[in-house]
């Protein structure tokens, strides 16, 4: 088990009870010791094992002392039991892998190479002509390779497949890249976007996402899908310098959600065991979480993630290198903390979880609590800077609640800003009086008798519903309204 665990495998204590007690190897004999300190040659030949004695005192204040095993992790093989078992240790517990979990491993270590084995789809039928085309056309022009030379064979250069007898056959990882319908051999290949209302994930009649894509594609369409739609779903606040004029601030920097997004499509596990499974990209009010399925590869845990280069799968990196979406100088994660850094943001927490089976998970934080005062950037064009300077921090909520939602109620308005419910009606009326807002009503206003379709919204030549009108003079009303 601590053989197969990375980073740095663990200690075995013989003569321990489970609650620290020392219960100590003094009694027994010179023959029961040695056949203790030879079991790791016995069964488990392949482990590297270094054993000592420690003096301590038993739990019968008597000197005695215990074997210690020191179990180094083996970073080349996967390490077997004389029976041909394999564990590995997850969370508190031991557990045996089973065989495609082992060969998950292996490749983990570069034992095997998961990526180049056949991925079983026919050459050129099956793959995408002009993505190839284009990824060998800049392998040709970096290595300055001849244009005489056939594309499988530069295809074969960057270890994308094997040329047998003039017949081309592509790897698990050239049809990653190019394949025309890669989901075929990894179902998995495919990223997860949900947008939730709020900082929870809510389920059953709680359940509370907004948007939900399922993207499929080669990895780097992947990439790309994922780029737009979070382009399109993350906010850019606008707010004042110190001459009164609006700036724009990312909701966090694109270096490094993208980079994070990248790794995620580069570094995952696609092995047998986790195949199956997409990447999840999780969108909060106050954070993304991103989830690829596999543990951290070898040597890389969160205290090490920036000066560690280990990648899982370096041919598929190797490839994306020549399609400008990696450096492979494993600067990437540096990039993340440091433009988060530069953001003024919280630092990228990294964390390997076990839920039956492993996952990494990215979470980038924002500050949206700071910021709630902000207004958004699309706000900030529809109204003149010398107003919005002059706007309470409740109004500037308002505001960018109502750009968001299309239109604001004062019960929306009261939970918002955790006011009363007369003080989110002043704030209203006052922003209308502004003429920022249009205050649209379906009946003339009667003192004591409530309109419960009114609303408010962001004055706009676009039509009313149907009955609809917006009320003129805003001092011309008082009283209750929804």
């Amino acid at each position: 088990m601590w053989a197969n665990t990375s980073p740095s495998g663990g200690l075995i204590v013989c003569g321990i009870r489970d609650k620290g007690r020392f219960e100590g190897c003094l009694k027994l004999s010179t023959t029961q010791i040695n056949q203790r300190e030879k079991t790791g040659h016995v069964f488990c030949p392949d482990a590297k094992i270094a054993i000592k004695q420690i003096r301590v005192v038993n739990e019968n204040g008597v000197d005695d002392f215990v074997l210690l095993f020191r179990v180094w992790y083996n970073e080349q093989i996967v390490v077997r039991t004389t029976a041909g078992k394999v564990f590995v240790r997850k969370g508190d517990s031991l557990c045996e892998l089973r065989p495609e979990e082992i060969r998950e491993l292996q490749a983990d270590k570069g034992e095997i190479s998961f990526e180049q084995q056949d991925c079983g789809l026919q050459f050129a039928s099956d793959f995408d002509e002009q993505s190839l085309n284009e990824f060998v056309g800049k392998v040709r022009k970096a290595r300055k390779i001849s244009d005489s030379s056939r594309s499988n064979e530069v295809l074969v250069l960057r270890h994308l497949g094997k040329l047998n007898s003039g017949t081309f056959t592509p790897n698990i990882a050239c049809a990653l890249l190019f394949a025309k319908d890669p989901q075929s051999i990894i179902p998995g290949c495919k990223v997860h976007f949900q947008k939730f209302d709020g900082e929870t994930e809510g389920t059953g009649d709680r359940y509370n996402v907004v948007r939900e894509e399922m993207l499929e594609g080669t990895v780097p369409d992947l990439i790309l899908q994922t780029e737009a739609v979070l382009d399109s779903q993350l906010r850019t606040f606008a707010p004042f310098d110190a001459k009164g004029k609006f700036f724009p601030v990312p909701e966090y920097p694109k270096e490094a959600w993208y980079e994070v997004i990248v790794n995620a499509c580069v570094h995952r596990s696609y092995g047998n065991g986790m195949k199956n499974m997409p990447i999840f990209v999780k969108m909060f009010d106050d954070r993304l979480i991103v989830e690829s399925p596999g543990p951290f590869p070898p040597f890389v845990t969160p205290e090490t993630i920036y000066d560690v280069h280990h990648p899982r799968n370096p041919q598929l990196m190797d490839a994306m290198f020549y399609l400008d979406f990696v450096r492979c100088a494993h600067e990437g994660t540096r990039r993340i903390r440091d433009s988060m850094a530069n953001a003024g943001l919280p630092a990228a927490e990294f964390v390997q979880s076990q839920i039956g089976y492993s996952i990494v998970r990215v979470t980038l934080r924002n500050i949206i609590k700071q910021r709630r005062a902000w207004i958004d950037r699309d706000v900030s064009h529809l109204i003149s800077e010398a107003i919005a300077a002059d706007l309470s921090e409740n109004e500037k909520r308002a505001l960018n609640w109502a750009a968001v939602h299309q239109s604001i109620t004062i019960s929306d308005a009261d939970k918002l800003l955790d006011i009363s419910w007369q003080g989110a009606r002043k704030i209203l009326l006052g922003l209308a009086r502004k003429r920022i807002f249009q205050y649209i009503r379906f009946r003339p206003f009667t003192k004591d008798l409530r309109d419960p379709k009114a609303f408010f919204r962001l004055r706009s030549n676009a039509s009313l519903p149907d009955g609809a009108f917006e009320q003129g003079n805003v001092d011309d009303v008082e009283g209750p309204d929804d």
